[in-house]
């Protein structure tokens, strides 16, 4: 009988504190080093086993050490350059790094500068070293989100309780369901869920704002919400960004500076829309499928689909093949806000007929009472995998 060798298992190293122990053990086989300048330290590598360790994006002393630990079977992705983002990046984004350059006379923000970047190299036609460099960036998203949400050892889902609020970018400020997407995010928030959004405008904002208005009363959150209403598009007449947009956020977040966490999951595909400023993670990613399917994956604890036009539509369906398939190891909950809107375009009745005879058909329900909402998530905990029988 031959044994089928065991697939190597490298282990990610993407902060100096690790990077330190390992190097005081002397030991960096099988290791990926991430982003990191270990051209700082004084390191005797003679005295560290790099079998099969790989450099990614890392800055070292010399090129002579690079050789040298090249004959000691290290390996090297060396840095891409001419970038305006860094693909080996080893955290997530927030609004403030994204809108560095940003006034409201004059957008140069780091945001708009990597748009424009993935438009003239051609979107998601980009040549190999472009698709290169934008697939390990999302990669590294894709960790720093993990790293973000944590892991349960003893159930395999995420520490934080990650709750989904899905819906349309075009719902303006002064809008009913902008308002209650708000308020039941707010809820969420103090019931200890961890609200994740698409990361745009509209009902992703107001997903967003409300996990920020958590620490505050409900009063607060009508004054905030009064205070954006006053540039209530992302858009002009003319189809233009309103940078009053922005700027009622940032009044916002002036008057009420201590918000709550939460988790944005935009993409440069959608790279016209405005940064999510009340987010305190952004995980922006340049694939949109990735990040569609990642977005709903990671949010185990449940998606909330307000009124949305063709895409919410999509990532209903996407939701719904995940917990079909229990593609994850589990379902979850899915819960709709706009009883009117899911029942006339029989996305409900529709969905409800599919899941009929599987697990999930228990998770699903419909109510414009947010508070029904919450507490068909406290009594529907994610469903783990079934074991099949050998």
């Amino acid at each position: 009988m031959v044994l089928k060798e065991r697939p190597l298992k490298y282990e990610v190293i993407r902060d100096l504190d690790s990077f330190i122990q390992h190097i005081k053990l002397g030991n960096l086989k099988n290791c990926v080093v991430q982003g990191l300048d270990v051209g700082i330290m004084c390191i005797d590598w003679k005295q560290v086993d790099t079998d099969n360790t790989m450099f990614l994006g890392c800055k070292l002393e010399s090129l002579e050490e690079e050789v040298a630990l090249r004959r000691k079977g290290a390996q090297f992705f060396a840095p891409i350059i001419g970038l305006p983002y860094n693909p080996y990046r080893v955290g997530l984004y927030t609004s403030a790094e994204l809108m560095e350059g940003w006034t409201e006379q004059d957008n140069q923000s780091l945001d708009i500068r990597v748009n424009r970047h993935f438009d003239e190299h051609g979107g998601h036609n980009a040549d190999i070293m472009e698709a290169l460099s934008q697939r390990i960036h999302d990669y590294s998203i894709d960790c720093g989100i993990k790293e973000l949400l944590g892991e349960d050892p003893q159930t395999g889902l995420s520490t934080r309780k990650a709750v989904g609020i899905m819906g349309g970018h075009l719902a303006t400020r002064d809008e009913g369901y902008y308002r209650k997407t708000a308020e039941l995010a707010r809820l969420l928030t103090r019931e200890g869920y961890f609200v994740t959004s698409g990361g745009g405008p509209g009902i992703m904002e107001a997903a967003n704002l409300g996990a920020y208005m958590a620490p505050y009363d409900e009063s607060a959150l009508n004054e905030a919400i009064e205070i954006l209403a006053k540039q209530p598009r992302y858009v002009t007449a003319d189809g233009q960004i309103d940078p009053g947009y922005v700027g009622q956020a940032h009044a916002v977040m002036a008057k009420y500076p201590t918000g709550g966490e939460s988790l944005a999951v935009p993409t440069w595909f959608y790279g016209h829309e405005p940064v999510n400023q009340f987010a305190s993670h952004i995980g922006k990613y340049f694939s949109n499928s990735i990040r569609e399917d990642g977005l709903l994956a990671i949010s185990v604890y449940g998606v909330i689909f307000a009124p949305g036009s063709a895409a919410t539509i999509e990532e209903v369906f996407i939701d719904a093949a995940q917990n079909h398939y229990e593609t994850f190891g589990h379902c979850s909950p899915m819960m709709f806000l706009g009883e009117g809107h899911y029942l006339q375009s029989q996305v409900y009745s529709c969905l409800a007929q599919q899941a009929a005879g599987h697990r999930y058909a228990q998770m699903i329900t419909i109510s414009d009472n947010i508070q029904k909402l919450i507490e068909f998530i406290k009594d529907h905990k994610p469903l783990r995998r079934l074991e099949k029988s050998p």
